[in-house]
């Protein structure tokens, strides 16, 4: 280990930037929210009630985020009989001991209400016909009813859709087809804004810079740093690489969760591949292998609804025992009726792929689904950069631990993002002049190269780990790397600065943290399976692993003394 992280981190900068031509444009706002999903629009809407001038930039259209693509449900103590406490103990157990207790309790205890003003928002949940009570479903992990669920298996879309139609009423700025690419920050280190290239033609095109006092990164997940994920296209750790330029710590970047049950498309899948939600194992499906045999059961007291990464790594051992490609996911006995009204979606989705479910089981196999670490926060979601805040995915608030529980995500973007939006209106600071940095020197890889870093990610660093896997992808990647500095540093070159190259320069640098915080982490935990280390070790790694980017470009790793985060501010900086 590389000693532990202070009580309290100063964050500084690394004077490293993307390869970008120079702002041709400038925009003024108070709040700049980086990304449209749940968790940005919930700020950018919180921001604007409070007379806030907000602006909203996203990499692609409004609805086209990770939110929109979420099936089961959005998780909450809404039940009778449920309470916050009993959901906060099954957030604790799915995240096997690396849980940031006060940030669950948070989460759980402002959850509820958070939910209910979504709602108020316009977002219409399932509800019983007769009662008009909310519907609630089980997944994985949760021992009740807890899961609220909009168009069967559609929450995601109607979340993104009510959040839109309301930022839109209340006339939010938004910048679409916008890629963010660095921090700006002041002479003191405060943020002050960011830089940006806008793809096509229009009122602001190309590279541009938009100022304010305060940066809200909200850009989702990296999943594509693997192969096959459920990951929409621009999930490229967009705001995790910018954060590590930035001087920002992130942490838990190691512990990726693989969705057990992904449509099995072919060994040689690509790219986004479709979700077979948790809620359907909820309503009742079976995990079987050729034979139909229930091979979860058995394996864990909840079977097919144990938390994900023990259904990932059952699924995966069946595989290897059987020398198979995937397992199958049995619901032909909820009949034609159920899944065409619970999960229209799904059932769309296998049937474009030649797959009746309603007559056949559903061939399924794990897949890269969600970050559970990011960018290290406190819990009103300031970074270790003053005025630089982030929230859902790409943040690491401690709620998730080693695994995060289902249904838990959309519900980590509501409640942080009002606890963020409170911090923003409570700070009176602005920023001085933004300080321009040096001309870069910091290479940017060619498109092809995001292939490749897939490729070694796969490989080495997937469901299975081993100290010899990662040994192997570091190698590979940091050759990647070594490559392009040399051809900078010798021959001027880099690869031409566009959105494909900045995004493969963004997703090698997240490969590198999560293959050496994978490595430096000699154990199993969570979702964090290493073959080599297959037991759980709470007396050495029951910490976080906290990663920061050097101006000298390496990476510096150390741990927390305890499973709880230090603070990112003096106590004398928290608004009360």
């Amino acid at each position: 280990m590389n000693g532990t992280v202070p009580a309290i981190p100063s964050a500084t900068s690394t004077g490293i930037t993307l390869h970008a031509p120079a702002p041709g444009w400038t925009h003024e706002a108070d709040v700049v929210v980086v990304g449209s999903g749940v968790a940005g629009l919930t700020v950018a809407l919180r921001c604007a009630a409070a007379g806030e001038r907000v602006t909203v930039v996203t990499k692609a259209r409004l609805d086209d985020g990770s939110t929109r693509w979420a099936q089961g449900g959005i998780a909450a103590a809404l039940g009778d009989g449920d309470t916050p406490a009993q959901h906060e103990d099954d957030t604790l157990v799915a995240g096997a001991g690396m849980c940031d207790h006060e940030a669950v309790r948070i989460l759980v205890t402002e959850g509820p209400d958070a939910v209910r003003r979504l709602i108020a928002t316009g977002a219409q949940f399932d509800t019983a016909p007769e009662s008009g009570e909310i519907l609630l479903t089980r997944e994985g992990g949760h021992h009740r009813r807890r899961i609220a669920h909009a168009g069967g298996d559609a929450t995601g879309a109607e979340i993104s859709r009510a959040l839109i139609e309301a930022v839109r009423a209340a006339g939010i700025e938004f910048i679409e087809n916008a890629l963010v690419l660095d921090l700006l920050t002041d002479a003191a280190g405060r943020t002050a804004g960011v830089t940006l290239h806008v793809m096509g033609e229009g009122q602001r095109d190309g590279v541009g810079a938009v100022r304010a006092k305060a940066v809200v990164l909200a850009t989702g997940g990296m999943g594509q740093v693997f192969s096959a994920t459920t990951n929409p296209a621009v999930s490229t750790g967009d705001g995790v690489a910018l954060a590590l330029r930035a001087g920002a710590e992130v942490s838990d970047l190691e512990f990726v969760q693989f969705h057990p049950t992904v449509l099995f498309l072919g060994r040689d899948a690509e790219g986004q591949q479709p979700l077979v939600s948790e809620a359907v194992r909820g309503e009742g499906a079976y995990l079987v292998d050729a034979d139909g045999v229930r091979f979860m059961q058995g394996q864990h007291e909840l079977a097919e609804l144990a938390p994900r990464d023990i259904v990932a790594k059952g699924i995966t051992r069946r595989m290897r025992e059987q020398g198979t490609e995937h397992m199958y996911l049995d619901a032909r006995h909820f009949g034609a009726d159920m899944w065409e009204h619970r999960f229209p979606t799904i059932l769309a989705a296998c049937r474009a792929n030649g797959i009746d479910p309603v007559t056949e089981p559903i061939p399924v196999a794990p897949a890269a689904h969600y970050a559970s670490g990011g960018v290290r926060t406190d819990l009103r979601g300031r970074t270790t950069v003053p005025g630089l805040y982030a929230c859902g995915e790409v943040a690491c608030t401690g709620v998730h631990g080693a695994n995060r529980l289902a249904s838990n995500s959309l519900l980590e973007g509501l409640v942080f993002a009002e606890r963020i939006a409170a911090d923003i209106t409570a700070d009176p600071q602005s920023p001085g002049e933004p300080v321009i940095p040096d001309p870069s020197t910091f290479p940017l890889l060619s498109y092809e190269t995001r292939f490749e870093i897939q490729r070694v990610m796969t490989r080495g660093a997937g469901v299975l780990r081993s100290a010899d896997s990662l040994r192997q992808a570091a190698t590979a990647l940091e050759g990647l790397y070594d490559k392009a500095v040399d051809e900078l540093e010798r021959d001027g070159k880099t690869a031409e600065p566009c959105v494909e190259t900045w995004e493969a320069s963004n997703l090698l640098l997240v490969a590198r943290v999560l293959v050496a915080a994978a490595s430096r982490r000699e154990e199993t935990r969570g979702c964090h399976w290493r073959e080599d280390r297959p037991d759980r070790d709470d007396e050495a790694w029951r910490r976080h692993l906290v990663v920061r980017l050097t101006p000298g470009r390496t990476l510096a790793v150390s741990t927390t003394d305890t499973a709880d985060f230090p603070l990112t501010r003096p106590e004398t900086e928290q608004h009360s």
